[in-house]
């Protein structure tokens, strides 16, 4: 029985023909015009006036933060459920996380209770870099209720879109909210460079500014020179090459995933104590990209746990939603507004295979496993 993967890439002779052409073309070292390119259409595709590609969405989320000024004595108030890799970047710059708890209904940060977070900081006199909003899942959050609010306070907004390229909210992309955005291109994402991102600004300086750190801070001079701390941050022309292609066809993509997601909204509306997070019906997900299928089982006499386990077994690849920050050991001592929301989420939720190379075969496959677990344990319970 062949494995049936979360969210693998899915490339084609696309991006072969394109990647073929990088080698080809001598510009196998970082830079090169495919990056030109990869830039160019992905601010136009976002609706942003520039974008930086770099080796990974967190350099991207670094370079946003070290732009907020985050740093030693600085705060930076974002959502506990995310990847690592969102908190880690606050640490790089020295910066303190403040953690907020999730919206029950699709786990991205409780606006309600972040805003009450920022109220808390700024009368404490706390200095806030910015706040880092998270776009969970391929869905966006709500910046119609957040942006207005944080801009009476004036504190700056860093969007962490990695995961909801193609997702919108109120006719507005995904990565072109807040002062910069990070964009990350990973193995599993909706849309793939193997590795990389990239940072998203309409600020030319800040986006200058953020290459030159990403060239190891190199000064314009015939020799290497250097007068601050730089990184190793640029993308590859042949990664940015596999970008471009796999950019040409990221509308298919995603409607193969709203087609994946249709069908597990279909097949599993029946069963007691199971849910879309966020919804799951074609207008629930109109504005989503669809990343990532994920399902609450609450009230069915089982855990994620179980049901990971138990798809493992069917060779079928589930995860939990991700684990809170303020409950990873790194964590643990940092600060956090808290509800339980996301706790619950992350003992109930499983992501399921949303892959857009994934036939109808495969998806039957995951429906059928799945209906036995959860009705084996309703009848059991």
């Amino acid at each position: 029985m062949s494995r049936i993967f979360l969210s693998r890439a899915h490339v084609t002779e696309v991006e072969e023909r394109l990647v073929l052409e990088a080698l080809r073309s001598g510009w196998v070292a970082p830079l090169g015009p495919m990056v030109d390119r990869f830039e160019s259409e992905i601010a136009d595709r976002v609706g942003v006036r520039h974008a930086l590609a770099l080796s990974s969405g967190t350099a991207a989320l670094h370079l946003a933060l070290l732009a907020e000024g985050a740093g030693p004595g600085k705060v930076v108030v974002l959502p506990s459920m995310t990847f690592a890799a969102t908190a880690n970047a606050v640490l790089y710059t020295g910066a303190e996380p403040v953690f907020v708890d999730s919206s029950a209904g699709d786990a991205n940060v409780d606006v309600d209770l972040l805003v009450s977070a920022v109220d808390t900081l700024l009368a404490e006199g706390r200095d806030i870099a910015c706040v880092l909003a998270v776009d969970l899942f391929g869905r966006c959050l709500d910046y119609s209720r957040l942006l207005p609010e944080l801009e009476i306070r004036g504190v700056p907004l860093v969007e962490d879109a990695a995961e909801a390229l193609g997702a919108s909210h109120a006719g507005e992309a995904a990565g072109s909210f807040g002062h910069s955005a990070a964009l990350s291109f990973n193995g599993n994402k909706i849309m793939t460079t193997s590795g990389g991102g990239m940072l998203l600004s309409d600020d030319v300086e800040l986006i200058n500014h953020a290459r030159y750190l990403s060239t190891q801070a190199r000064q314009p001079v015939p020799w290497y020179e250097h007068t601050e701390m730089g990184f190793n941050y640029r993308m590859s022309n042949i990664l940015a090459a596999l970008g471009v292609g796999q950019l040409s066809r990221l509308d298919d993509m995603i409607r193969r995933r709203r087609q994946h997601r249709e069908r597990y909204a279909a097949e599993l509306a029946d069963l007691p104590g199971v849910r879309l997070l966020g919804g799951g019906l074609p207008e629930d997900a109109s504005n989503d990209n669809c990343w990532l299928t994920c399902l609450v089982i609450d009230g069915v006499g089982t855990s994620a746990d179980a049901v990971v386990a138990e798809l493992g077994k069917h060779e079928i690849e589930a995860r939990h939603l991700w684990k809170p920050m303020h409950l990873q050991p790194l964590y643990s001592s940092a600060r956090a507004f808290l509800t339980g929301a996301s706790e619950t989420l992350f003992a109930h939720g499983v992501t399921l295979p949303s892959g857009s190379e994934l036939s109808n075969t495969d998806i039957d496959r995951v429906i059928s496993a799945l209906t036995g677990i959860l009705k084996g344990r309703v009848e059991a319970a």
